[in-house]
């Protein structure tokens, strides 16, 4: 009997933010899902507008998988994480075993095609859209967060629109220019245009 997919499902009671104050506390399996919708997007532009060799699909694959290991870790707040070198690289390979510990609970024949995406062990094209689209999710966090009047994110959202402002994927670039106005945006501002002259969704 394996445990790796019970384990996985344990996504879902890991929450992320540990030392921020949260209107709307967010778990692990919802950060996984938004990394992976925004990771895919992210590559679909570069297939699309930029002509890259990349496959979206596996993209999301690696992001639906790429903080798995903190089932078994927790999530370590980023203040302790990067404190400084010796903290980060002791914590890599704590990750390192941890993924190597949720691929022991599989089949052997099936463990093989897990634990490339446990370690994310991928190219680097592909690692960098991740990584985008992680630092994305974060920052439209902070968004939903000071838009429901929770000032706690504010200096959050401006360390990490920097980051994001300094990454070089005009993925991201193109992303940030199209797309994520929107998110600042109430759902009746979403829909306006949408659903035609009757009103929004919640007045149906």
């Amino acid at each position: 009997m394996s445990s790796f997919f019970p384990m996985l499902f344990r996504m879902q009671y890991i929450q992320r933010w540990g030392l921020m104050h949260n209107l709307c506390p967010e778990s692990l399996s919802e950060h996984s899902l938004n990394t992976a919708i925004l990771a895919h997007a992210l590559a679909v532009i570069g297939k699309e507008r930029l002509g890259r060799e990349v496959r979206p699909e596996e993209v999301a694959l690696f992001a639906i998988f790429h903080d798995c290991t903190e089932i078994i870790t927790g999530d370590l707040p980023t203040p302790v994480k990067y404190h400084n070198q010796r903290i980060n690289t002791a914590y890599k390979e704590i990750e390192k075993a941890a993924a190597r510990t949720l691929s022991g609970m599989l089949p052997q024949d099936l463990a093989a095609t897990y634990e490339p995406l446990l370690l994310e062990e991928t190219d680097p094209h592909t690692h960098a859209l991740v990584k985008a689209a992680d630092k994305l999710s974060a920052y439209i966090k902070c968004l939903e967060e000071e838009k429901a009047g929770n000032t706690e994110f504010s200096a959050a959202r401006k360390t990490i629109l920097a980051a994001l402002e300094e990454n070089p994927l005009p993925e991201l670039g193109i992303f940030m220019e199209e797309f994520l106005p929107a998110f600042s945006r109430t759902l009746d501002e979403l829909t306006i245009g949408q659903v035609g002259e009757e009103g929004a969704p919640h007045d149906r």
